[in-house]
């Protein structure tokens, strides 16, 4: 089960501190619970792991089955909580050089996350008289990222593979009922998965969003699904045992301390994405009315050589949140070499992981003596067991430090104000005010 360890928070903000909140923690988890807090029409994330069963995950697994049969490369195409979840599933779980060694099912890809011109042009291109697949994940079907993407892939899908055949090989994951994406889903016939109503799309990778492109990549999305369970059965805990509860309190206290930066650090290059989808579910969710701890993230050892010198003496206003996995999946050993020009021979014996984790609690201690609280969150393994409680926990702990904070989680109003001026600035129809006013904030 994942470990937390905020011992290293003591010398900036006290046991005392933080253990005087769980009143106020018990009643975040009660709101949640309840019903009663801001956005309470998007709680379907909160007990969706107990609710998942044995005959949705077997239609998941041969919707997937499908596409691994029938296609060389499978696109996902969505933003945001969309993509960012699968992706962070599959780059935690693939071999780092995948594409390299290859796989025995399709290559995953992904679009509808950006608008550069170049990389659809790279991505159509290298489709090109490739048998693919799509899956397009948007509720309204009008996002204009993943609109467009769907677009350009649906046409090259038909026109590469027929009507007929590309029917088998695009799926749409979107609304029940409303929406472009689910008319043109009725309308081509393509299977289809909804996207619970109650489920933002950065708390939705345990819906079909992220477990069928995680699936279609060939990894254990049971395992996925069972390690969130037992997450959230650890997460409605009294607080003393509740690991979720306990980050949530750690962080607000932080954060009432002056704290107001966190940022997210591995000692595993596979967890970068995990960190991605992290700066989403915190960013977007806490970030409203002037309040919320800005997320920010590196990968370490690497970005020790980039960011270390900021981290380690630069404005104290941060801390450090280390994502820790305890054993990983292969043994290579640190070799002797005779002539011993780099000076390392006092390593040789050595397993590599054992040099990362001195290098880990080195860097923990620098950074503590520097300034920097830091919290620790160990997981046993980097598998997907491990993966679905680590999501899971920073779900629930997302939830409660938000009603710690008095912000609903769960909408984000901030995104709206760049699509009102894109749209007008691009002269959609029914923008014309818009497109108006702006030209001439703009001096056209």
């Amino acid at each position: 089960m994942l470990k937390l360890d905020t011992t290293k928070v003591a010398p900036f903000v006290s046991a005392e501190t933080i253990n005087g909140l769980a009143s106020r923690v018990a009643e975040a988890q009660k709101a949640l619970e309840a019903g009663t807090c801001p956005g309470n029409d998007f709680l379907g994330w909160l007990h969706l792991p107990s609710s998942i069963t044995p005959e949705f995950l077997n239609d998941i697994k041969q919707t997937a089955a499908v596409l691994r049969s029938e296609c060389e490369a499978v696109v996902v195409a969505g933003i945001g909580g969309s993509y960012l979840g699968a992706k962070a599933v599959i780059e935690a779980l693939s071999n780092s050089f995948q594409w390299l060694v290859g796989s025995d099912g399709p290559a995953i890809l992904f679009a509808g996350n950006n608008i550069g011109e170049d990389y659809l042009a790279e991505l159509t291109a290298y489709l090109k008289g490739k048998k693919f697949g799509v899956i397009n994940i948007s509720k309204s079907g009008t996002t204009t990222e993943t609109a467009l993407a769907f677009r350009l892939l649906k046409k090259q899908c038909e026109e590469q593979m027929g009507k007929e055949a590309a029917k088998k090989v695009i799926v749409a994951i979107t609304d029940a009922r409303r929406g472009a994406a689910r008319t043109c889903a009725d309308k081509e016939g393509y299977k289809s998965y909804i996207i619970p109503d109650n489920v933002g799309g950065r708390f939705s990778v345990l819906t079909p969003v992220g477990l069928l492109p995680i699936a279609v990549a060939g990894f254990d999305i049971e395992q996925l699904v069972r390690g969130a369970q037992d997450m959230e059965k650890a997460a409605a805990a009294p607080f003393a045992e509740n690991p979720a509860a306990q980050y949530a309190a750690t962080r607000f206290a932080l954060y009432e301390s002056g704290k107001k930066i966190e940022i997210l650090a591995n000692y595993q290059p596979k967890l970068h994405f995990i960190a991605e989808w992290w700066k989403q579910l915190f960013g977007e969710s806490e970030g409203k009315d002037k309040k919320g701890i800005y997320p920010a993230s590196v990968d370490l050892t690497t970005d020790l050589h980039s960011m270390g010198q900021w981290i380690q003496d630069g404005e104290r206003t941060i801390f450090e949140t280390v994502i820790s996995v305890e054993q990983p999946e292969h043994k290579l050993l640190f070799p002797s070499d005779d002539e011993n020009l780099d000076g390392l021979n006092f390593l040789a014996g050595k397993r590599v992981d054992e040099v990362n984790k001195m290098a880990e609690l080195g860097t923990q201690l620098a950074h503590v003596d520097g300034g920097v609280p830091n919290i620790r969150i160990a997981i046993d393994r980097l598998d997907a067991y491990h993966l679905g409680q680590l999501i899971y926990f920073f779900e629930k702990a997302c939830g409660i430090h938000c009603q710690l904070l008095g912000v609903n989680a769960f909408n984000q109003p901030g995104v709206e104000a760049y699509k009102k001026n894109m749209f007008a600035l691009l002269g959609k129809p029914g923008y014309e005010a818009e497109t108006a006013a702006i030209q001439k904030r703009l001096g056209c």
